[in-house]
């Protein structure tokens, strides 16, 4: 780590924001157009990329028939790549200066960010008329899912959340043979993933780093709260500290229960309750546990849709294997698997969606009712922008679908961040709320775990969070309140 330390490296250091690249007025975007114009099939979408260090980049590659004409990133090192693949594009820190200058210049953003800044970011484009393309989680919270569902309903743009799995094949074949009757009710669901692959369940570093010149902080941190800089927060493993990600669940989630949401028609959860390893306040637990539970629903195809319990595991662990499971073969496909639970047989399928079969060993017969797509996950996204809203045939994860799926997602970092209340919690989602957390309740996080070997002894000197009250602490986790200059749009009716 280079330990010189420039003016700008000093105040992002301190936490105040730097001159010209933190804080723009907030009514920086007004004079923007209310909608891009459309682009003709034959006009190439003129794209803006924020954050384009590593998954970006791979987005942005996959889009660059189209013209790239900006590319923004808080860290000059990590997008060094990126920004030498599209000499041409104009580099910025800041997104919401690069917003304000080139407005009228570009037609959609593409968002790669940490978690916590994709609903801002998007958000603002979607006032502004821009389409955007999301990667997973769509956002950090529910109430951010829920924003931009209805953002992007009120102004018809289009929209895709980055997973990828949602435009392939298995996807579609999942929700075709369970609609069709291939193996009945299904009223339980088992998944898991076999992340983290990065750092989960660490105890909050005690000191600060100088911060590097590649690297402005402060726009990393972004509407989160501030705090002293530390290589082991970005980029890669921002994932793992719940200011900036959603650890395990919310990074894979997205892609392994995106089959169980659309092949069984699922909604708002009712019940959920979550468990794990040592839960710290700052980062989240190395392994998890979460069970939803999610109302009955109306017939689908030939099947009804009974109440199901949705089941799942992180961090190495796996659902038991069925009493039919071939020996030897793995339920992991890619970094996870479902099984879902028929009253006439299971259905297993991989991450993405991919290789569903049957343990039965019959090979289902079912109607082609999805719409197949033969672009890629992001230039299906491209063929959408280039659509009248009217007219338009909307991507595979357009935030019609992907909003309410990512509230489910996040609802079970809620479960896992809520679980000292030891008991099953009432979820009602409509209104974004728990009906079962009492005004007396409170609830306290472990800090640091203080494990050291005393006299040759394993011993644990716990420090706790003081007590806080449960629906405040369960409010703030449902709506993020920001840091000062950062602000979301104001949630249409």
């Amino acid at each position: 780590m280079d330990s010189k330390i420039g003016r700008r490296g000093f105040l992002q250091k301190t936490g105040v924001a730097a001159v010209g690249l933190s804080v723009l007025p907030g009514t920086a975007f007004a004079s923007q157009p209310a909608q891009s114009a459309p682009r003709a099939p034959g006009d190439k979408l003129r794209i803006v990329g924020v954050g384009v260090g590593g998954r970006g980049f791979a987005v942005l590659k996959a889009l660059e028939s189209e013209e790239i004409v900006a590319l923004c990133d808080v860290d000059f090192r990590y997008a060094k790549n990126c920004f030498d693949y599209f000499p041409k594009a104009k580099k910025y820190w800041d997104w919401r200066k690069m917003f304000d200058e080139m407005g009228d210049q570009f037609d959609a953003v593409m968002v790669a960010t940490a978690d916590h800044t994709h609903a801002i970011i998007a958000a603002t484009a979607i006032t502004m008329g821009k389409h955007v393309y999301v990667e997973k989680p769509l956002t950090h919270t529910v109430y951010e899912s829920r924003l931009l569902t209805k953002l992007a309903e009120k102004h018809q743009v289009a929209t895709q959340m980055g997973n990828q799995g949602a435009s392939e094949e298995g996807v579609s074949l999942v929700k075709e043979w369970i609609q069709n009757g291939e193996i009945g009710e299904v009223t339980r669901v088992e998944a898991f993933t076999d992340r983290p692959i990065w750092p989960q369940g660490l105890n909050t570093p005690k000191q600060g780093q100088w911060v590097p010149d590649y690297l402005n902080w402060d726009l990393f941190v972004g509407p989160a709260k501030m705090r002293p800089f530390n290589e082991i927060y970005t980029p890669w493993n921002f994932r793992g500290w719940w200011d900036y990600g959603t650890g395990a669940l919310g990074d894979m989630a997205c892609h392994i229960l995106h089959p169980v949401f659309k092949g069984l028609n699922l909604g708002y959860p009712t019940k959920v309750q979550g468990s794990s390893t040592l839960l710290l306040t700052e980062s989240a637990p190395v392994a998890q546990k979460v069970k939803m539970t999610f109302p009955k629903r109306p017939k689908a195809g030939k099947v009804d849709m009974p109440e199901v319990d949705v089941h799942w595991y992180d961090g190495g662990l796996q659902p038991l294997k069925p009493e039919n499971w071939p020996a030897g073969k793995d339920m992991n496909v890619q970094g996870g698997g479902v099984l879902f639970y028929g009253t006439k047989d299971i259905l297993h399928v991989g991450c993405y969606g991919r290789e569903p079969w049957l343990l039965s060993g019959r090979k289902p017969n079912a109607p082609k009712t999805e719409r197949r797509i033969s672009l890629s996950h992001e230039m299906d996204w491209v063929r959408a922008c280039k659509e009248m809203p009217a007219n338009r045939v909307k991507p595979a994860s357009d935030f019609y679908e992907a909003g309410p799926f990512n509230e489910m997602v996040v609802m079970g970092v809620l479960a896992v961040r809520l679980q000292s209340l030891n008991k099953e919690l009432h979820w009602d989602g409509e209104n974004m709320r728990f009906t079962n957390i009492n005004d007396d309740e409170t609830i306290r996080t472990v800090i640091e775990d203080g494990f050291e070997i005393k006299d040759g002894h394993p011993t644990f000197d716990k420090t706790w969070t003081e007590p806080v009250k449960a629906q405040d602490f369960a409010a703030e986790l449902i709506k993020h309140k920001y840091r000062n200059g950062w602000n979301l749009p104001e949630m249409p009716q």
